[in-house]
């Protein structure tokens, strides 16, 4: 057996709806990139004009791109850095309070690779509320980061991620748990640190 690419590239793999509405992001991704990074009130407006479901007080950088802005959900008081690639083929959901750290790069597409014509796979994606994917970290297809995870710098996920981890590493594994503590200003901390 070998790989039929002839017939992967014959096959049909968007419908004409989508067709249309990635000729217009391309326009639309323009005004985009080119919008100053201040402007994440205008950023926000155009995501939601292409399908998008943007959250309240979402900060996203003009260096961030998306794939399918109609794919695309997030929450209220998430942050999208620079640099970041949203590869959202399938659906992409981002929580509330999350925050993806500079290029870091989330991947909803793969292909079936065994099937002789490498189907396309467009799997879906969750980043659960409170949760940090850390600098240049890639989530790949189909994976689920749970609630209040922290994803290290670099770190390569392909498996779902339990709540409240830090995992770490190529391929990612749990280096331990989080655990939220309460603020504290800067007096008392240094009042501690010099008992």
């Amino acid at each position: 057996m070998t790989i039929d690419i002839a017939t992967n590239r014959r096959m049909k793999k968007y419908d004409a709806h989508e067709i249309v509405w990635r000729i217009a992001w391309g326009f639309g991704s323009i005004a985009f990139r080119l919008s100053p990074r201040w402007l994440n009130g205008f950023r926000r407006w155009l995501l939601r004009r292409y399908g998008a479901t943007v959250g309240l007080h979402v900060h996203i950088y003009p260096s961030v791109k998306i794939q399918y802005p109609w794919q695309l959900e997030i929450g209220d008081y998430s942050a999208v850095g620079d640099g970041v690639r949203l590869y959202n083929l399938g659906p992409l959901i981002i929580g509330k309070r999350a925050t993806i750290s500079q290029m870091a790069h989330l991947c909803g597409g793969s292909h079936d690779y065994q099937s002789p014509e490498m189907k396309l796979l467009r799997l879906p994606i969750t980043i659960e509320d409170d949760s940090w994917i850390c600098a240049d970290a890639f989530i790949g297809p189909g994976v689920r980061i749970g609630i209040g995870s922290v994803v290290g710098a670099r770190a390569v996920v392909t498996k779902d991620v339990a709540s409240w981890s830090i995992v770490a590493g190529n391929p990612a594994r749990e280096i331990g748990k989080r655990e939220l503590t309460e603020n504290r200003n800067s007096t008392s901390f240094n009042e501690e640190k010099t008992l």
